[in-house]
């Protein structure tokens, strides 16, 4: 469950403009950084918490996270998803506790099921002992009074790869070597006690700089904030606060779906597998999870990469930045295996930071700037990777009548990973998507996936609605690799 608390919203996003507000006028230093918490908890009295001084350790944490740092002083860590540890509390540790509906049965169910001993009788009811309890849930199944609860914390429960578990104070620690930096933990915690790092920073330094940096902005974007802001909107409001220009990664999408649809074509006629390569969390889940499978991932790069290193072609010296609903893409921006990848990625909670530091604001205008076609547009649907792919083959003359395992969520493409691992997937290949719905279910949406998909289907009905080939020849696609070594 993805959590809808407007306080933990509004509290992050005043931590985003502020630092954004000190970048921008060149004052982001100790002491101005220091003043940051006092605007936001001004006192005496506390809030949210047990006291103001909590609160304002919570947004010292928070400053450094918008600074692209780890929450805790003297911590290194590359991972994007981290911990805010002082904002980390109150949350049960044991995963199964016996309530009050509990009535000390003679029949002892609870006890006599449980094969590692942690069930014992108290004064007035049955306890579990948390040391000894191997949460295997029988004691709760047994239970005629159903007074066995199982309190999974919300950021355990949403993880699909099992990366948390809790150090000796109950505070949440991520298993960086098995975390996929989906960002599904972030959004579910009550507490707002797991963030990522931003990239936000840095981008108003070289904008200040003088440096030509240019906005890639998602096909997920368009619908996110009605059907009345276009990608023109956008691009007029990045270049008011300093962007060179912005590009439309849709773009990329015909690009990913041209190369992926060779790569596809040859491994059908070979008998071989494949899975798509543009989800980050989903390649992150296959590097981390599944690395035998790696020879079966599409070498093909995503969307974002494909832009960026087209812009690059062009103009080596050009910065290149990433705006989507996507915490995954941050790590991917960090994978120094990859040459010519964006070099930045954002969200929209924090370029819209950016935007409101500098009192810019997205207004309605014309659905005139269309540089994708429809399938490209699509990407960012679940399915839309796969349907991309298939008019490509279409278009080249080639087999259209494969079968393949549309993964919706982290969940099913772990399913489908497992089932390729051990030779029983039925389907030629697989497309994964680690958030439910694709892209446009991503934890940093601006609006939830069917709210936004009304204004998102006006806007891409306008679009032209080319043939993905015939909308590449323009691009000099000859002058950079569509492929990840």
């Amino acid at each position: 469950m993805v959590t809808n608390d407007a306080t933990i919203l509004r509290i992050k996003h005043d931590v985003l403009y502020e630092v954004a507000k000190l970048a921008w006028n060149g004052e982001l230093d100790e002491e101005h950084k220091a003043q940051v918490p006092y605007t936001i908890i001004p006192g005496p009295q506390a809030q949210f918490r047990c006291c103001i001084y909590k609160e304002r350790e919570i947004i010292r944490q928070r400053v450094r996270l918008a600074e692209g740092k780890c929450p805790t002083s003297g911590k290194d860590s590359r991972n994007v998803v981290q911990v805010i540890g002082a904002a980390c509390e109150e949350c049960p540790i044991a995963s199964y506790t016996v309530t009050d509906n509990c009535r000390k049965c003679m029949g002892k169910a609870c006890q006599n099921s449980c094969p590692f001993g942690a069930i014992s009788m108290g004064n007035t009811k049955a306890h579990i002992d948390p040391d000894k309890c191997r949460e295997c849930g029988k004691c709760s199944q047994a239970c005629p009074y159903n007074a066995i609860a199982h309190l999974e914390r919300p950021c355990k429960k949403v993880c699909p790869v099992d990366a948390i578990t809790y150090d000796e104070y109950g505070i949440c620690v991520i298993d960086e070597k098995k975390c996929i930096q989906c960002g599904a933990c972030i959004h579910s915690c009550p507490f707002g006690a797991i963030g990522s790092k931003t990239f936000m920073v840095d981008v108003i330094r070289l904008i200040n700089a003088g440096k030509k940096v240019v906005a890639m902005l998602a096909p997920a974007t368009e619908g996110q904030f009605g059907p009345d802001i276009t990608f023109a909107s956008w691009k007029t409001a990045l270049k008011k606060i300093g962007f060179a220009d912005m590009i439309e990664v849709g773009l990329g999408g015909d690009m990913t779906a041209a190369a992926e649809a060779e790569e596809w074509a040859e491994a059908y006629k070979e008998g071989k597998k494949m899975t798509t390569s543009c989800c980050p969390a989903f390649v992150n889940m296959i590097k981390q999870h599944f690395p035998q499978l790696l020879d079966n991932m599409s070498t093909t790069v995503s969307p974002m990469c494909a832009i960026s290193r087209m812009l690059k072609a062009q103009d080596p010296e050009v910065v290149t930045v990433f705006i989507g609903p996507c915490i995954a893409k941050k790590s991917e921006t960090l994978d120094l295996n990859i040459q010519g990848n964006a070099d930045y990625a954002m969200t929209y909670g924090e370029i819209r930071a950016m935007m409101r530091a500098k009192d810019v604001n997205l207004e309605p205008e014309e659905n005139s700037m269309q540089e994708a076609s429809v399938f490209g547009k699509r990407f960012g649907n679940g399915g839309g990777v796969t349907a991309a792919v298939l008019e490509c083959l279409k278009e080249s003359g080639e087999n259209t009548d494969i079968k393949v395992a549309r993964c919706n969520g982290a969940a099913e493409c772990k399913k489908a990973l497992l089932l390729l691992k051990v030779g029983r997937l039925p389907e030629d290949f697989i497309e994964g998507m680690a958030c439910v719905g694709g892209c446009v279910g991503g934890p940093s949406k601006h609006k939830a996936e069917m709210e936004a998909k009304k204004s998102r289907d006006k806007l891409i009905a306008e679009a032209d609605a080319r043939e993905v080939h015939e909308n590449l020849k323009a691009y000099d696609m000859a002058s950079f690799s569509m492929h990840r070594h």
